[in-house]
């Protein structure tokens, strides 16, 4: 293994294709500032370039632009509440809370940390796990994908920092929301009030107004919008060694529960990402802190969606099964280039498949590199007043969100979900289980037919299957635990205010 990743560091340090890998990270970190562009938008644009190029490099490019545009698309999330890209979104939840209080340039720093750290813990279980990883996902089958839908689903009522019924009232709005559109098995339209809603509603329009929107119209809406303390020095940006200490655990658990996720295919760095901040927060020791800007909490969500961005290569490289569509624009690529992915490519092309493989050690250096000294000049973004800064980012957002299906109905869409996150938010009702709902609505429901087609309708195939069997024992653990915590929170709850009038 050794050996081969070894070829693989030569075929990228050559000037001709190392200057593509940096091409290609530094174009996706700026695509990933800009919200609602995404990786999959910059990688379609770019993907004429690639004819010119050989299969190797051009894979290497669009690589580099995915996994660059994760680093990118926590910057926006931070220091504006608006997430450049879905895996983002989770980072808003923490991230923004600092940057109000004057903290944004540590925020960007433990990013940039986390992301380095996820990433290269991501292609070290490329490199050594690759086989391995690619014989499990083999093995998941409908019923294993819908089990593990139902635990990302049960696990998302814990996303939200508030109270877990309201989290699941948003989780159950978003799987609703996820069910507009064409059903994917008989091709019907169900909820389509518009043929532009026929192909369902969009991600982007979504994230963007819960999240984007929404603040946009709470913080013009208030009389004196928070001005945050910018503060631009090295002291303020590396974080103490308590800081550091404390990261530490949630950045290897959202490796590991990245790379997890990364090695399936369908699943994605979006879904690891919210699965690795429920994660987080359920081990916590203070869980209360969550929501007001705790760095675990952004510490664990950007070291999953890094650690994802690369094993989601195996399943890609290994048995030709695109993860999500980023990761089928790639078998595109490459099928382009005449090269076909699956079980025979490491034997057939060894040097593209273990000179991918080390770029990503190359390009996740460069983006550590280039993104600590930028830090500074991230934040003095915060010194821009509002009143100038608002027109841009209401701009910025309707070309984004514009640009994923060129369509004017998801703009107007849009602005229409920011103003139900604007009341959402004063209602105390959390977005991010909402979100997280309508993406893994629609994946479990495509699941659960499928294993009920395959198997005559037999609901005991979730529970005679070894890792569906699993994982739905995990599901009712955890409802089960909650349940307990819920009752004896009340019971303390009550306990205080019995004291009180006595």
């Amino acid at each position: 293994m050794l050996e081969q990743f070894a070829m693989g560091l030569g075929v990228v340090l050559q000037p001709s294709v190392l200057v593509y890998a940096l091409a290609g990270v530094v174009v996706g970190q700026l695509i990933g500032v800009l919200p609602g562009i995404g990786a999959i938008t910059a990688i379609s644009l770019l993907l004429p370039i690639t004819f010119q190029l050989d299969a190797t490099t051009s894979i290497i490019l669009l690589a580099g632009i995915y996994y660059g545009s994760q680093y990118g698309g926590s910057i926006a999330s931070i220091l504006l509440n608006l997430p450049g890209t879905p895996a983002s979104v989770v980072t808003c939840i923490e991230g923004y809370p600092l940057a109000q209080n004057g903290r944004a340039g540590l925020a960007l720093f433990i990013a940039a940390f986390s992301s380095f750290i996820g990433g290269m813990i991501g292609v070290v279980l490329v490199i050594a796990a690759a086989i391995p990883m690619a014989r499990i996902a083999l093995r998941f089958g409908a019923p294993e994908y819908a089990m593990l839908v139902v635990l990302g689903l049960m696990a998302a009522t814990l996303v939200g920092t508030g109270s877990q019924l309201r989290s699941l009232a948003m989780v159950l709005v978003g799987v609703a929301l996820g069910l507009i559109g064409a059903d994917t098995t008989t091709g019907f339209y169900r909820f389509v009030a518009m043929p532009e809603l026929a192909d369902g509603v969009s991600l982007v329009s979504l994230a963007m107004g819960l999240f984007g929107v929404s603040e946009i119209i709470r913080s013009v809406n208030s009389d004196a919008p928070p001005q945050a303390k910018v503060s631009v020095s090295m002291r303020d940006i590396l974080p103490t060694r308590a800081e550091l200490r404390s990261v530490i655990g949630p950045i290897l658990r959202g490796a590991g529960v990245g790379s997890f996720f990364g090695a399936l295919p369908g699943t994605g760095a979006a879904i690891a990402s919210f699965m690795s901040y429920a994660v987080e927060k359920r081990v916590s020791r203070t869980p209360g802190k969550f929501g007001t800007g705790h760095l675990p909490g952004i510490a664990a969500p950007e070291s999953s969606n890094n650690a994802a961005a690369q094993t989601s290569f195996i399943p890609t490289l290994t048995l030709g099964v695109p993860g999500d569509a980023v990761m089928a624009l790639m078998i595109g690529a490459l099928v382009l280039n005449g090269v076909i992915p699956g079980p025979r490519l490491m034997v057939d092309q060894p040097t593209l498949f273990w000179g991918v493989i080390a770029s990503f050690v190359v390009g996740n250096l460069v983006l550590l590199l280039i993104n600590i000294p930028l830090i500074r000049l991230w934040v003095l973004l915060l010194r821009i007043p509002y009143r100038k800064l608002y027109p841009v980012i209401t701009i910025m957002i309707c070309v984004g969100v514009y640009s994923h299906r060129s369509s004017v109905v998801d703009v107007a869409l849009t602005l229409a979900f920011g103003v139900i996150g604007y009341l959402l938010k004063n209602y105390r009702f959390e977005p991010a289980p909402l979100l997280l709902g309508f993406v893994l609505g629609p994946l479990f429901e495509e699941n659960f037919r499928r294993a009920m087609l395959l198997n005559g309708g037999d609901f005991t195939v979730f529970a005679t299957r070894p890792i569906s069997a699993t994982l739905l024992a995990c599901t009712v653990l955890l409802l089960a635990y909650s349940l307990f915590s819920a009752l004896l929170g009340r019971r303390a709850a009550a306990r205080r205010r019995h004291q009180s009038v006595s």
